[in-house]
Parts: structure tokens; sequence; C-alpha cells
């Protein structure tokens, strides 16, 4: 099935045209999960970018993971949900390093795109600037991220159990 009309909706692919979004079309692989299936675990190796093309994902960290004890832990926290056209794992298309959260189907029939980094890597390498479109794309989705996360620390940091709102 052609992604074509899909793929134009996300991020990090805006601004390609027809035939580039078409090759990166030919490598996705779609993916149907059900509530509770894990998509991928923290702290495992990262080698695929995924697309929601239908449904919510919950992008979970576990305080385990930190060395929390089970005692002292609820367990995994979300600390995002996302939906159609938003797109999740990028960080494995800068590196192969390990997932820092969990991604977990959080309603029935969530249809998502895998694209192998690989694959997504050898299309770049063969077209240099639709590379640099989707790296330019992809490192202000992973800057937007991040100062989320960021305000979310914030809050966390600032946020006394008790006190009264000024």
């Amino acid at each position: 099935m052609p992604y074509t009309h899909l793929l134009e909706q996300i991020e990090i692919f805006a601004d390609l045209d027809n035939e580039r979004l078409r090759r990166i079309s030919a490598i996705c692989t779609e993916r149907l999960y059900e509530p509770g299936d894990v998509i991928f675990h923290e702290n495992t190796q990262s080698d695929e970018l995924f697309v929601i093309l239908q449904g919510e994902v919950e992008i979970q960290v576990d305080p385990k993971m930190l060395g929390v004890s089970a005692d002292e832990s609820p367990g995994p926290t979300t600390v995002a949900t996302l939906r159609r056209d938003q797109s999740f794992g990028e960080i494995a298309l800068v590196d192969k390093g390990l997932r820092s959260a969990s991604a977990r189907c959080a309603a029935p029939g969530t249809h998502v795109l895998a694209i192998q980094r690989d694959d997504l890597i050898e299309l770049c390498h063969q077209d240099f600037e639709m590379g640099y479109l989707v790296m330019r794309n992809m490192a202000g989705d992973l800057a937007f991220k991040i100062r989320q996360t960021d305000l979310m620390v914030r809050e966390q940091l600032l946020w006394t159990p008790g006190a009264k709102p000024c």
C-alpha cells in the first residue's frame, strides 16, 4: 500500500516532493497493535522510527530503570500520549543507542508505520538534499520535544506537595 499521502502529513517529512515521499513509502512496514502491546521497551536497542496512522501510543518511563526500588515506584509513568500523524523513535535515526522510554499501544486498532533506520539512511545517502530536509525537520521536531520535556521537569522541580497556589 502506498503511504505517500499519509507521509506528507508528518512533520519530519515536510517539504519533500511526491517522488521522495514515494521512495520513503516503499520502505515502510505497517503494523497493528492493541491496547497494552509494547511497541518497544526502554533501554533496548533502537533501529526504527514510527509514524502513527491511527490510534494512540503512550510514551512511558519506568523509575526502576533509574534505580528506584519497586516499593517506591508506582511503575511505568506515561510522559506523553501521541496520536495520528505523530512520529516517535526518531532518535534511532541519529544513533543506534538505547531507547530512552518505552512505547505502548493505548487504543484499539492502532496502526503504525515502521521505518528501518538503515533503509532510510540509505535513501538519504542516495539523495543528499532529501537527507538534509529529513534531518533538519527531525532536529526541529526533537527540539520541540526537548523543550516540552524541559517544561515538565521544571514543573516537577517547582511543585511542592501541599503548597497553595499564589
